[in-house]
């Protein structure tokens, strides 16, 4: 027997379609979950204007979203520890578990992945922007009291923050320097603040952003970034040179161990290699350009270590215990969620605000979450 539900679907470039479609009951491995909270990241964007990420195209009516919580409507026959009302964050991404990555317990890079809202298999595997999803329970996490639904959307973000400091291996009391201050960049600061950074710093072109980073606890210091661009390649180096200086002289920070580069943009990644200690690790996290003019030598000379951060594994666990001790000690985490739309049919209003800085009214504009339909008894108050 199966039900009716809706989804929004992505046909073309800023071509969102509410749809009916049917879903059946939950196979005994699964939960059924009625989606509640959905956060718009930077591939859903890209795939919402652009009908594709990269190099990797949308070949069939595809539903996005993949920042996901929402409550158990129903529990497969073999299913323990879950019943129907339970709060859940997804984890979307489905691994092989068989491959040698999958047994290392490096199941974010396993070639066989399906990833809810991606294109890169087919069929695409659809994403949480729908009514309701069967889910195998095994990558479904149980959400405490304390912990809202929008909050439980965050986890896979933060997910993506925890497995970069993870990799980044920064010693304790730490220096840090994050570029980049949008939703990940924020998280990044975050989670080496409470991971014990003797100091963070934030940088990016968006005052307001970096502003709202220390102001709430996300990070110690900030920087705004000036927006100059070189004529060439040795002005580039140079402008990254400066920046570099600028940021490690505030408070006195000095070369960091760590640098967190959430942008993607070439600058950033330049100025992070000069910004770094000798010995010192700057962490890939933004996706950006895929060919970079790269001071490799300022790096090899000074045994700063390039290491690529890809999703995250392992993760969900210890993020909620992270939101929780942020609930006692700060930072709030919930603060991120700065705008909300309630319905599937407001997710074009939902994308296009995702694509902004500030709304109409001069508020910033950090993570947009979508619930999936109007029943307010479900909402991010529980």
């Amino acid at each position: 027997m199966s039900t009716q539900y809706q989804a929004s679907v992505l046909h073309a470039a800023k071509d969102l379609r509410l749809e009916p479609r049917e879903i059946s009951a939950p196979s005994s491995d699964e939960l059924q979950i009625r989606i509640a909270s959905t956060g718009l990241c930077g591939s859903d964007l890209h795939y919402y204007n652009h009908h594709r990420n990269g190099d990797i195209l949308v070949r069939e009516p595809l539903c996005l979203g993949h920042e996901s919580a929402g409550i158990v409507t129903e529990v497969g026959s073999s299913v323990s520890g879950f019943q129907p009302g339970d709060k859940v964050a997804l984890e979307v991404g489905l691994p092989c578990e068989q491959c040698d990555r999958c047994k290392q317990g490096r199941y974010n890079i396993c070639k066989d992945m399906k990833f809810r809202s991606s294109g890169k298999s087919f069929p695409h595997f659809q994403g949480t922007l729908q009514e309701r999803v069967n889910h195998p329970a095994k990558w479904c996490y149980k959400l405490p009291e304390d912990v809202s639904l929008d909050v439980g959307a965050l986890l896979e973000p933060l997910g993506v923050a925890l497995h970069a400091f993870r990799r980044s291996q920064m010693p304790s009391g730490g220096a840090v320097i994050v570029f980049g201050a949008g939703a990940v960049g924020l998280l990044c600061a975050a989670v080496a603040m409470v991971k014990g950074a003797s100091k963070v710093v934030i940088a990016d072109i968006d005052a307001g952003r970096v502003d709202f980073a220390v102001k709430n606890g996300f990070a110690h210091s900030s920087y705004t970034v000036p927006m100059k661009r070189g004529k060439d390649i040795d002005q580039s180096l140079a402008i990254a040179k400066e920046t570099a200086t600028a940021v490690t002289e505030i408070g006195g920070v000095g070369e960091v161990d760590v640098v967190f580069e959430c942008t993607g943009v070439p600058s950033c990644v330049q100025a992070g290699i000069y910004a770094t200690r000798p010995g010192g690790r700057l962490m890939l996290v933004g996706m950006g350009n895929p060919i970079m003019t790269l001071p490799l030598s300022a790096a090899a000379l000074r045994e700063v270590d390039i290491v690529g951060v890809f999703r995250y594994a392992n993760t969900y666990q210890e993020s909620i215990e992270i939101v929780q001790q942020g609930m006692k000690s700060g930072p709030d985490f919930s603060k991120l969620v700065t705008h909300r739309f309630v319905g599937l049919d407001q997710a074009p209003k939902a994308f296009e605000m995702a694509g902004k800085t500030k709304d109409a009214d001069g508020k910033l504009v950090l993570k947009v979450v979508i619930d999936s339909n109007d029943d307010a008894s479900n909402s991010a108050k529980l």
